[in-house]
């Protein structure tokens, strides 16, 4: 079964790809990924914050006072909360290069303008062979509106394009007002990929000290609905190469984002649940199905079910919304 696709314009020989995660924080996690068939790894993210400590001091500064008003300082990291500092990232991705034969993306994340985005370059200097910018942003100033965001976010994207010439995936969160016009604008400024969607990690407030709760929940296949809708909203509108991350557990996932327009699709709490040795069996599924559905290849489902392929899309979304409400009995 031909399952391949290209995402990035790398030419895979599937489209099930490790995101970004500690799954790659290991050369022998990452060796085991290869052996067992993943077609590109992407490196867990780097932080804006991180990369412009020096010139912000913004660690050091929080850390000095991080017991005069806990409550608040509970919301933020701590240098120790990092896994690669800016150098040891670049000599990690230069160990991970010299070790598999598979494309190595490196990832950032920033919603900031500014001198850090310079690394992009040192990046793809160390060897990257594409970049997936992480623009995770939480808007918390009223003054701010949702086109000051974009523009800010958009102002990031068009930074480290200037600094890279390798290719660049953009991935986001599923919080826009226009998602297929912001997805516009992110190619205008010379994105080559978009990743739907960065998971909104949601804190959980311990009442008694009055301090957050950082909580991470991976992910079922339950969350792969948005992005299956968004995805089929966007694909057919953009030139962008599309991806899905986040939801995809088993086979019949990871073809359902293919024929809503996805080219990649990441996985993440799947192989972290189950170990690397999964992504080979997602892969079987797909193969399976696929056969059992009299198809040869991937490519033949891809897309098939875009928004594009109805002729009023609009009143296909209200119908299916008031069809959902009006049915539902209790």
């Amino acid at each position: 079964m031909d399952l391949s696709t290209t995402y990035l314009g790398l030419k895979l020989p599937h489209p099930l790809i490790p995101g970004a995660s500690p799954l790659a924080d290991e050369l022998d996690d990452v060796k085991r990924l290869e052996d067992v068939g993943a077609p590109m790894i992407i490196l867990r993210s780097l932080f804006e914050e991180q990369l412009a400590h020096e010139q912000m001091s913004a660690h050091s500064g929080i850390d000095a006072h991080e017991n005069a008003f806990a409550e608040a300082l509970s919301y933020f990291p701590s240098s120790d909360d990092f896994r690669f500092g800016p150098e040891s990232y670049i000599e990690h991705l230069a160990r991970v290069k010299r070790a598999v034969d598979i494309p190595v993306v490196a990832s950032i994340n920033g919603t900031t303008p500014g001198g850090w985005v310079e690394y992009a370059g040192l990046l793809a200097r160390a060897g990257a062979d594409a970049l997936e910018l992480n623009l995770f942003l939480v808007p918390t100033d009223p003054e701010e509106s949702a086109l000051d965001i974009e523009n800010r976010l958009l102002d990031v994207v068009r930074a480290v394009r200037a600094h890279v010439t390798i290719p660049l995936a953009v991935k986001v969160s599923p919080f826009y007002t226009s998602l297929p016009h912001f997805a516009r604008r992110i190619e205008s400024e010379g994105a080559d990929a978009l990743v739907l969607f960065n998971r909104f990690y949601e804190p959980d407030i311990d009442i008694r000290n009055q301090q957050v709760v950082r909580t991470l929940t991976l992910s079922s296949s339950t969350e792969l609905l948005p992005r299956l809708h968004a995805l089929a909203i966007v694909s057919g509108r953009t030139r962008l190469s599309l991806c899905v991350t986040g939801g995809v557990h088993t086979g019949l996932d990871a073809l359902k984002a293919v024929m809503c327009g996805a080219d990649g699709v990441q996985m993440v709490s799947a192989l972290l649940k189950e170990g690397p040795k999964h992504l080979a069996i997602v892969r079987e599924q797909m193969a399976n199905v696929l056969e059992a559905n009299e198809y040869e290849s991937l490519e033949q489902i891809k897309g098939s079910m875009s928004l594009t392929r109805c002729p009023d899309p609009k009143a296909y979304e209200r119908v299916n919304y008031m069809r959902i409400l009006q049915n539902w009995r209790w």
